[in-house]
C-alpha cells in the first residue's frame, strides 16, 4: 500500500524508526504516534518506501458515500 501524500510518507518513516528503536517513541507526535502503535513493521515499511516525487503535500479528502 503506497503512501497517498508526502506527509503520510514522512510520518510512516518516523514511526518505522521508532518501532525499530532508532529514535525514542517520546519524539513521535500526531499521526506518526498512532501509526507506530497500530501498524506492523512491514506495513510501515511499505508506506515509508513510497517515492515522494509526484505525491501531493497533503492528500485530498475522500468523498463520503
Amino acid at each position: 500500500m503506497p503512501a497517498r501524500s508526502k506527509k503520510q510518507q514522512m510520518a510512516a518513516g518516523a514511526a518505522l524508526a521508532a518501532k525499530r528503536g532508532q529514535t525514542p517513541e517520546s519524539r513521535l507526535r500526531g499521526a506518526s504516534r498512532e501509526m507506530e502503535q497500530s501498524m506492523t513493521e512491514p506495513e510501515l515499511e511499505a508506506l515509508a518506501q513510497t517515492k515522494r516525487k509526484g505525491l501531493p503535500t497533503k492528500a485530498p479528502r475522500r468523498k463520503r458515500k
